[in-house]
């Protein structure tokens, strides 16, 4: 059970997170753990749960089921908008369902500023870290208003922002943002969820041809040649080794420019600013 060949992404806190890893958001329960030992089995070390997921129990069996040494394998889990008044507990309820004494990354899941809680709710993660049950905190989904917040009023820097960024959303501002203040990026939906034409767009098909690679592959390789961390999901055990190949390969700056060029702010979930999901 080798891991696979996946470069790892350093955190400005001095930790470090493998740049591709499997995410299970919408796996089915009773799913969930056959995805996760599927994926540490063909060598993934970087899985990707919330509480919301309903399946953190199910990944922390597959994480004790592998009998990878604890270091061995990077588990990030998120907090709820419904409990960020209650964080300091909400995360000791994950722990206790993933069956783990810390987590390697916890983010808050989303800002919610119609509501107010999340610079609260952030306090308790910098708690949380200091503590050493999480080697790194982070947030999901925060505009730069929200991330600029939580910087001003405590000083602590997000280690992450996983935020939904695809060729057609690129978020380009934010972005910068993030990469001035050393804030890594965690692009959710890399591939679009496979809702728009993008996979049958004629200059993607030619670059994919001219490596021998599949669009996907082509898309997923221009996140990793920003520095993206990336967890496209997939319950199938082929589909997860095809999406990790990608490191023998290397798209020239006008293959990098044609996918660029699909930037059409084109979000498929919820907006940042407004979504609440209780």
């Amino acid at each position: 059970m080798s891991a696979l060949p996946i470069p790892n992404v350093p955190l400005d806190n001095g930790t470090s997170i493998p740049q591709l890893g499997s995410g299970v958001y919408l796996v089915k329960p009773g799913e969930a753990e056959d995805v996760v030992t599927t994926a540490l089995e063909v060598g993934y070390r970087h899985i990707d749960t919330a509480s919301l997921y309903g399946n953190e129990a199910e990944v922390g069996r597959a994480v004790a089921r592998s009998g990878l040494p604890r270091d061995e394998v990077f588990v990030n889990t998120k907090l709820w908008n419904t409990d960020q008044t209650r964080a300091a507990d909400a995360f000791a309820e994950s722990l206790d369902r993933l069956a783990l004494d810390r987590v390697d990354l916890y983010l808050i899941h989303w800002p919610q500023p119609m509501f107010g809680e999340a610079l609260g709710a952030w306090r308790a993660l910098i708690e949380i870290a200091e503590s050493g049950r999480a080697s790194a905190i982070g947030v999901s989904n925060f505009e730069i208003s929200d991330l600029q917040q939580l910087i001003d009023e405590t000083g602590v820097v997000p280690a992450v922002n996983q935020i939904e960024l695809h060729p057609l959303h690129q978020r380009r501002e934010l972005v910068e943002f993030c990469r001035e203040h050393g804030i890594a990026i965690e692009a959710w939906a890399p591939l679009a969820q496979g809702k728009s034409d993008l996979f049958e767009r004629p200059e993607l098909l030619e670059i994919a041809r001219a490596h021998g690679k599949s669009p996907a592959q082509v898309v997923l390789r221009w996140h990793v040649q920003q520095g993206r961390i990336i967890f496209p999901k997939t319950v199938r055990r082929e589909r997860l080794i095809e999406n990790a190949d990608l490191f023998d390969f290397e798209l020239d700056p006008s293959q990098m420019a044609a996918i660029d060029a699909y930037e059409a702010g084109t979000n498929f979930g919820p907006d940042p600013r407004t979504f609440d999901g209780r």
